[in-house]
């Protein structure tokens, strides 16, 4: 294929579209990064006023890649995915200048563009009384274009689910610039879509005959696992015991590369009125394996964790927690003056476990935690209650900025996501946790600096190494880190991806999961939806492992 020229691209677009296109090397720079490994330079950046923007966007693409031209889009929110899911060599569409707008908010649903910040979104639910609950650790800084795309979870996902769970239905772009919906549709409907003569009608048409032909497959190929982020959601789309076909279900978690998402109507749960943390610092990992099935059966409504590393860069960096936490620097170092000896004293942990409780009454909640402390006290290690929602903040905070402290403040390191997101079967743990220790106690791997955060009560491990780019041969050691966890998490029927998805990074891993019946029908969603590969190619399908370790960002 040809290169296009993109300055004439660029003059194009913009007699097309009201927003902004720019070819500033400046603005090209900024999006050539997300919170990945990876460098990719757009030649363009597009920054739509609305979704005709977008249709108009991707029809001139169309054209020209039936031309020849090798030209195509990846769409972008805030920029947060930490496997390169928004990078593109060619244009990216940023969502988060204009397309940030929230309407229709009602007491169980809201609308949502893609470039609204979470932050924003949940201000607007929460006064209507309820809450989106699948949010990420990176709930400050993340859009909902990305957490769609993503199928992201977070802390309240073993309580509640993830993002799949409350989409109601997407406004989408289709690759041929046609707009449309993606909602849960029964017989009757299913049919009045079969007759439009549009690509919706197309898509729904040929999807229902791919997934109705392949149905026991796909639903056998179904990661067992509570959360998943690998691969298209196939077996989400059909259920022949409710008869609802929904291909919304298919979008989310697709990183872009289906359909560009425009907006997205969002339901969400009631949250509990009442919350007490019981915190437990473990001294090894081979203790995980008991300790979480056991706190488990209290039903926790959250199960989070960090390890020492990460304890330790956050009382070097109080400075920077203190003013997430909006508090007054004198009194917050009161209350932190028990991490501060532990630093000093050298007597951190080697996990911070946090269980959270969520009931409507203190008496309810109070009860909770008093059994779940007394049962705990068995293990014969250092557990608090704390007796506030206040008083939990610290360790809230410390978790949930702790990737932030680790990618602003290691001088000469790097985060490196890349068995940054793998889950296992809780059940498992006391096999599994020790096996992966024995990895990492390998001659190649016992000089790398690594944290270690996550949601353990899904047994859902986030582990960043920190790395040293300009390091000869660091590639090598990195890839050849993935290939043992990874076929250590797929012994035990795990996923490489829970939350953070595939992108550039994991792509090419996924015949490793699936079969290669699985990967073909993944191919062949992508050719309906995308004949022609233009929506953020290299990701979900065709991953390329070289273009991968050919852009680390040094």
């Amino acid at each position: 294929m040809n290169k296009p020229d993109y300055t004439n691209v660029l003059e194009e677009i913009s007699k097309l579209i009201k927003g902004d296109v720019s070819a500033l090397e400046a603005d090209r720079e900024k999006f050539a990064r997300d919170t990945s490994l990876f460098y990719v330079k757009p030649e363009i950046v597009v920054s739509p006023k609305d979704a005709e923007d977008i249709s108009k966007v991707l029809a001139y693409v169309l054209e020209e890649k039936k031309k020849g031209m090798d030209i195509s889009i990846a769409m972008r929110a805030a920029g947060t995915c930490m496997t390169g899911g928004p990078l593109s060599q060619s244009i990216v569409i940023d969502t988060m200048k204009y397309m940030n707008h929230i309407t229709n908010v009602t007491d169980t649903s809201a609308t949502a563009e893609s470039g609204v910040f979470y932050r924003d979104f949940e201000k607007e639910t929460l006064a209507k009384g309820w809450l989106m609950p699948s949010y990420p650790a990176s709930r400050e800084i993340a859009a909902i274009g990305g957490i769609i795309s993503n199928n992201s979870g977070g802390e309240k996902t073993l309580t509640y689910g993830k993002t799949e769970k409350y989409v109601k239905s997407v406004d989408v772009v289709f690759a041929n610039g046609e707009l449309g919906k993606f909602e849960a549709v029964r017989e009757e409907k299913l049919m009045q879509k079969f007759e439009e003569q549009n690509e919706s009608g197309r898509i729904h048409r040929e999807m229902h005959k791919l997934i109705t032909e392949n149905y026991d497959l796909i639903k056998g190929s179904k990661p067992s696992v509570s959360k998943n982020s690998s691969g298209y959601y196939l077996w989400n789309v059909y259920d022949k015991e409710t008869d609802i076909f929904d291909l919304s279900k298919l979008i989310v978690g697709s990183q872009g590369t289906l359909a560009a998402v425009s907006s997205v109507t969002l339901t969400g749960v009631k949250p509990k009125t009442h919350t007490r943390m019981l915190v437990m610092f473990v001294p090894t990992t081979v203790h995980l394996g008991e300790i979480i099935p056991k706190i488990l059966e209290h039903k926790p409504e959250t199960l989070e964790s960090y390890d020492d590393h990460t304890f330790k860069i956050a009382i070097k960096f109080f400075k920077d927690i203190a003013l997430r936490m909006g508090g007054n620097m004198i009194t917050l170092g009161f209350q932190f003056l028990p991490e501060f000896w532990m630093a000093i004293t050298g007597g951190v942990p080697k996990i911070i476990l946090m269980a959270e409780f969520a009931e409507n009454s203190e008496e309810e909640v109070e009860a909770r935690i008093a059994s779940a402390y007394e049962d705990m006290k068995s293990f014969n290690l250092p557990i608090k209650r704390m007796k506030s929602e206040a008083e939990a903040k610290k360790y809230w905070t410390f978790r949930r900025e702790s990737f932030n402290l680790l990618r602003n403040h290691l001088a000469g390191l790097r985060t490196a996501p890349t068995i940054d997101d793998i889950i296992v079967h809780p059940k498992d743990l006391p096999e599994f946790l020790p096996k992966m220790d024995a990895i990492f106690a390998k001659d190649t791997y016992k000089d790398l600096i690594y944290t270690l955060q996550g949601h353990l009560g899904d047994a859902n491990f986030h582990i960043i190494p920190l790395i040293n780019a300009h390091q000869e041969g660091i590639g090598d050691v990195l890839h050849k880190l993935m290939d043992e966890i990874y076929d250590l998490v797929f012994e035990y029927k795990g996923s490489m991806s829970a939350e953070h998805n595939d992108g550039l990074l994991r792509t090419y891993y996924l015949p490793k999961m699936f079969s290669p019946d699985i990967i073909s029908l993944f191919e062949k969603t992508k050719n309906i939806f995308d004949p022609e590969n233009i929506l953020n190619p290299g990701k979900k399908v065709n991953g390329d492992k070289d273009f991968v370790w050919s852009h680390i960002d040094k």
